[in-house]
């Protein structure tokens, strides 16, 4: 059973303060959680992790894992032009992206970001784009084919398809892309790939690291390079649904070991550093989306309408995403009722669930919706007007603050051309 980090009367109380619908987030189990992955691989020197700004680009958040010791992972102008203002600079950020255009590139350069390059033609087009070629470079690497694990221990089938993924340059590509960066001026080399998303599994990381590790083994006698760090990107998943088990970092961290020892070490790689760009796992269950109940429907299903919709939570509109469900102050009572719960967007899919058995729910229950730090507010739209909601954060104290307003109709408009 998945539990809140607040109670039902400091919601109400908090709700006095902060109208629904709005995001909630738990600065206790964010600093915790970051510093459970900063120990899962403190064996490795210059391990650091790269938070993915796009799950939650929210400048205070940003701020606070920079106190733990996080850098970011950006993709965007914006995404970099936020992490510049929250204090981030150098070796702190992380520039991966893709179909990148030239003021992006400009604009790391000038931040002096770790580059990340996503195609083989883009070495020409960033030494055109900045004048050089940087000392310290990354290169993404997609191996194609299909990835499995098959079944883990944890029971749960891990699998993505690299091959269709529009990610990342080739094996062939890796050893001439090498090449060339050498020739430009390069010195310094990093690996990156991301092969599967949201894994339920201690095994990915490690299957992940011992794929990189021979890779980067294999380079540097094909090419010469120094390779001196090795990005593990992301896809450590959570369990959203409360009958899966969650992930243990600690594990994670040391079958990573395991794999780095017995690659890396022997090769004459053992200074390699290692990095991580956790989005979901660093923030998702640390993240509240809370609404309260306006109308209840009985026609051919019970519906539950909420002052939510999916402009708030996109994920279960668009991918049938499972997100858990508290019905605040009923955690003990019998789930004997089965409901869809439902935003107010003019599209059938605006449901945040389907067919869920919930305790018994009244007109003006506070519900919350589990586990929504990660990719919630992040992938918020304007559809039918509906205006993205506040951001605030539960501290330490057990006091709240808010560190992003309600969207106002005004800045619904403030685009617009009216004449």
């Amino acid at each position: 059973m998945k539990k809140t980090f607040v109670t039902k009367a400091q919601l109400e109380q908090l709700c006095q303060s902060f109208p629904t619908p709005f995001h909630l987030y738990d600065e206790k189990g964010i600093r915790e959680n970051a510093r459970r992955v900063n120990a899962a691989f403190a064996w490795n020197p210059g391990f650091r992790e790269f938070f993915a700004v796009k799950a939650t680009p929210n400048p205070q958040l940003l701020k606070l894992l920079r106190e733990e010791g996080c850098g970011v992972d950006c993709s965007s102008l914006t995404e970099l032009m936020m992490s510049q203002r929250c204090g981030f600079s150098g070796g702190e950020i992380m520039f991966s992206s893709n179909d990148t255009p030239a003021e992006e590139f400009a604009l790391a350069g000038q931040l002096g970001a770790t580059i990340n390059l996503d195609d083989i033609s883009h070495i020409d087009f960033l030494q055109r784009t900045i004048g050089r070629i940087p000392k310290k470079i990354s290169c993404r690497f997609n191996p194609g084919g299909t990835f499995t694990l098959g079944e883990s221990k944890e029971g749960f089938q891990v699998m993505d398809n690299p091959g269709q993924a529009k990610y990342g340059l080739t094996r062939p590509q890796m050893t001439e892309a090498f090449k060339r960066l050498r020739e430009l001026g390069a010195e310094e080399f990093g690996i990156h790939a991301f092969l599967a998303s949201n894994t339920i599994s201690n095994e990915y990381y490690p299957a992940l690291a011992a794929i990189l590790f021979r890779t980067a083994v294999e380079l540097k006698n094909e090419t010469g390079a120094h390779i001196t760090f090795i990005n593990l990107s992301g896809g450590v998943g959570i369990p959203y649904r409360p009958e899966q088990p969650a992930n243990d970092i600690a594990v994670i961290g040391e079958g990573v070991r395991k794999a780095f020892e017995e690659i890396l070490v022997p090769a004459g790689m053992g200074d390699v550093s290692l990095c991580t760009e956790l989005g979901r796992f660093m923030l998702a269950p640390y993240g509240h989306l809370v609404t309260r109940v306006l109308h209840q429907k009985h026609t051919h299903k019970e519906y539950i309408g909420v002052d939510a919709c999916a402009a708030n939570l996109m994920r279960p509109a668009i991918y049938g995403a499972y997100h858990h469900i508290t019905v605040m102050g009923k955690e003990d009572a019998p789930c004997d009722h089965m409901y869809d719960v439902t935003g107010s967007l003019c599209e059938n899919s605006d449901k945040f669930a389907i067919d869920r058995m919930l305790p018994e729910i009244e007109t003006g229950d506070l519900l919350v919706i589990h586990d929504t730090g990660a990719h919630g507010h992040s992938m918020g739209y304007q559809y039918n007007g509906r205006l993205r909601s506040a951001e605030v954060l539960l501290q330490e104290d057990g006091t709240a603050r808010l560190i992003r307003r309600a969207e106002t109709p005004e800045d619904y408009f403030a685009t617009c051309i009216w004449d």
